[in-house]
């Protein structure tokens, strides 16, 4: 089966987009996007262990093993322009499958970064704890928006989205924050909100340090998830036009005039 949800096929696009999902999160809850991309691009969405398309699979409590997993299920869909993106536990699978996909000679073209800080900025969030009740970790999600409205109707969706919160949060608690920068080559974006408390805008722009490449810094205005309030439509243009100047910077200049 395969790990990635496809919104509509394309077989021969212009440009692959690569888009992992948040902490608890699904695939699916980013269908929404395809709709703001070009028509010639090949949208995958990732389904991580535990959930979508591999809801019968052991979910994943560390970063290392989301990355390798992430990475070999991209490498069969390489060929065209690549690009990844990711929000919030997605924005590390997504750099880090970048790097992990430069290494073995596999160009990546743009990676997006959203509503996470870099590496050597993020620090334990008490709220998000996966050691706390759940009571309590429900609320701190809840204060965060993207939960679903009825959530709490339906207990057996409930514990099951807790349980994956929990591996995705210990997965997020292994990535080393003072790893030295190892220089992605892409050109890298990162996508902030104005009132998204785990990812101040302030700091976003030490995303730069994880890329020798070129780096952007877009911000909207809302919370974490303010890409739900009008279904991606906001940042699916803004990503669409970073993605489309990295493109533009592959291209060679012309030197000269007609022979």
């Amino acid at each position: 089966m395969s790990a990635f949800i496809r919104p509509r096929r394309n077989d021969d696009p212009a440009l692959r987009l690569v888009v992992c999902h948040h902490a608890g999160g699904s695939g699916s809850a980013y269908f929404p996007l395809a709709a703001h991309v070009p028509a010639d691009w090949d949208v995958l969405l990732v389904d991580l262990p535990g959930r979508g398309r591999r809801h019968r699979e052991t979910p994943l409590r560390d970063m290392a093993a989301m990355t390798a997993r992430v990475t070999e299920d991209v490498l069969p869909w390489t060929g065209p322009p690549l690009a990844l993106f990711g929000h919030s536990m997605g924005a590390v699978v997504a750099v880090e499958t970048a790097f992990a996909l430069e290494k073995r000679g596999t160009p990546v073209v743009w990676a997006g970064v959203s509503g996470r800080l870099a590496p050597a900025d993020c620090r334990p969030v008490a709220h998000l704890d996966p050691r706390l009740p759940d009571e309590e970790l429900m609320a701190g999600l809840s204060a965060m928006g993207g939960i679903p409205d009825r959530f709490d109707e339906v207990p057996e969706f409930r514990r099951h989205f807790l349980r994956l919160v929990r591996h995705d949060l210990t997965a997020l608690g292994t990535v080393r924050p003072n790893a030295p920068a190892r220089g992605l080559a892409a050109p890298l974006t990162a996508f902030g909100a104005t009132r998204d408390e785990l990812a101040p805008v302030g700091l976003l722009d030490n995303w730069a340090a994880e890329t020798s490449g070129s780096f952007t810094r877009q911000v909207f205005e809302g919370g974490h998830f303010h890409f739900f309030e009008d279904g991606f439509a906001a940042l699916g243009r803004s990503l669409v036009d970073e993605v489309r100047c990295a493109l533009r910077a592959l291209d060679p200049i012309p030197t000269g005039g007609p022979a």
